[in-house]
């Protein structure tokens, strides 16, 4: 068996690729740190007695699809987990363009080619499974993070809409939902203020464990953690979404 995990190297894609070499999973892993990569390569390796390919490719940029496809594209890919993916937080106004739209093109762009790209292998192979990472933000517009809650909904309606279509494919596409977990997310996002994305965060571990756990039962959405789940369910029930957008906005300020 083989995986590929994007963001691979810190928060919750070093704590997949850990759990998967542990299970004697032969990995393809993707990230910008090359150094990194590399450390992890010889770490697992050494350990774990499995086979590490690192690949480093800026997956933020429109042409490191299409490298990583030609890159992997004679290899058997049995579970794609889309982790990689960044957050801006700010009015959206005063946003530098350019991060918005790195921020789109890695979150939705490449989350979608690699998932066309590899649902098609899958298909041609007769089974496979693919975990993209969302979050509790998709339930809801957020003001002041507006861009990157929009992103993440995208993710979960794509890809709740493509499992449906693959059911009878031997493919699954599973999205994992986690609030507010302790990596380097809310620093790269200038938000190690804001109490909502930091108190009470979950460990990078639990939620892929989590995740690993959704993928081994084939379930589509989980959302990680009771408190969590509870948001989640209020966030879709509510009719008053201007209330919504205030109340998001109130708790981010």
């Amino acid at each position: 068996m083989k995986i590929l995990i994007t963001g691979a190297t810190g928060g919750i894609g070093y704590e997949f690729a850990l759990i998967y070499a542990q299970k004697k999973y032969n990995l393809v892993l993707v990230a910008r740190n090359t150094q990194k990569l590399q450390e992890i390569k010889k770490d697992f390796e050494n350990k774990h007695n499995i086979e590490v390919k690192i690949i480093d490719l800026d997956l933020s940029l429109e042409s490191s699809v299409e490298k990583l496809i030609s890159i992997v594209d004679n290899q058997k890919i049995d579970i794609l987990i889309n982790n990689a993916g960044i957050g801006e937080v700010g009015e959206f106004i005063n946003s530098d363009i350019s991060k918005i739209t790195s921020m789109i093109n890695l979150n939705i762009n490449t989350l979608t080619k690699l998932t066309h790209y590899f649902a098609n292998k899958m298909v041609s192979n007769d089974g496979g499974k693919i975990l993209n990472i969302s979050s509790t933000a998709s339930f809801q517009p957020i003001a002041l993070f507006a861009v990157y809650s929009a992103t993440k909904s995208y993710v979960l309606h794509f890809s709740e809409a493509i499992n449906y279509e693959l059911k009878d494919k031997n493919v699954k596409v599973c999205t994992l939902c986690p609030g507010p977990t302790i990596t380097n997310f809310d620093k790269n996002a200038n938000a190690s203020h804001i109490q909502m994305l930091t108190k009470g965060a979950m460990s990078a571990k639990d939620v892929a464990q989590a995740g690993v756990k959704q993928l081994e039962n084939n379930k589509m959405t989980v959302v990680v953690g009771f408190k969590n789940k509870v948001l989640a369910f209020i966030s879709n029930i509510n009719p008053f979404r201007e209330l919504s957008v205030s109340i998001s906005s109130n708790i981010m300020k």
